[in-house]
């Protein structure tokens, strides 16, 4: 267990995820909406002719050819059908059991969303920046899980994290923090400290928006034993 110091930098709620829909997504899309030859669309047009593709079809429908796009190797095809119903009206990236899907429930919503100008559920995130100060050799490899240990000190004892994770913060692995942290980048680092800029829902970090800055102690995960 090692003390730190924790600075929240900044902090914005955001609509959209960064990076999360590049040109190939949107050709790929595309041509799964059988739209004639569009690599010939310009650029700055891929993402409004996709929308306009999108609104082409029934919201199920079009949430189902998203979703195929997105999850169609990780999910049966029932599945993917029931969710193309539930997205209408449900924030699966927030209540869908498989928290590795998240990220990408949250990206077909989104989009969803802007397609059908708000007939799909209006996407919360988060992106903060915050700097670790203290033994940061912790955070070299696995990151992930003595940040949120982190993050989580930050919070009250009824934040969500607290709620559902006490065991796995104050225990030797905490394999689900990979899932909460959607995106995580080093901004700066030295001996003593390190900055990321991270990406996550609203729903689990909302409340480091109140920390400003504070000491806590982490701990990196235990080693994973091989199996012989």
């Amino acid at each position: 267990m090692s003390s730190f110091k924790v600075e929240i930098l900044s902090f914005n709620s955001i609509n959209e995820l960064p990076d999360s829909w590049s040109k190939s997504d949107y050709l790929a899309l595309l041509s799964s909406m059988d739209y004639a030859n569009p690599e010939e669309i310009k650029d700055a047009e891929l993402k409004e002719m996709a929308l306009m593709s999108i609104t082409d079809f029934e919201p199920v429908e079009s949430a189902k050819i998203v979703l195929d796009y997105l999850i169609n190797e990780r999910l049966t095809e029932g599945q993917i059908e029931n969710l193309s119903h539930e997205i209408i009206t449900e924030k699966l990236w927030e209540e869908y059991p498989e928290l590795s899907l998240h990220p990408d429930l949250f990206r077909a919503t989104q989009l969803l969303y802007q397609a059908y100008n708000g007939k799909f559920p209006r996407t919360e995130a988060v992106q903060f920046q915050i700097k670790i100060t203290g033994d940061v050799a912790i955070f070299e490899e696995n990151p992930e899980a003595p940040i949120v240990r982190l993050l989580a000190a930050g919070m009250s004892d009824h934040s969500l994290i607290h709620r559902l994770y006490t065991d796995q913060i104050e225990g030797e692995n905490f394999e689900d923090a990979k899932n909460i942290l959607w995106q995580l980048k080093t901004i700066a680092n030295d001996d003593t400290s390190v900055t990321y800029d991270i990406v996550s829902s609203s729903y689990w970090l909302d409340e480091i928006k109140y920390a400003d800055t504070y000491e806590a102690e982490s701990h990196a995960d235990a080693p994973v034993e091989e199996e012989n």
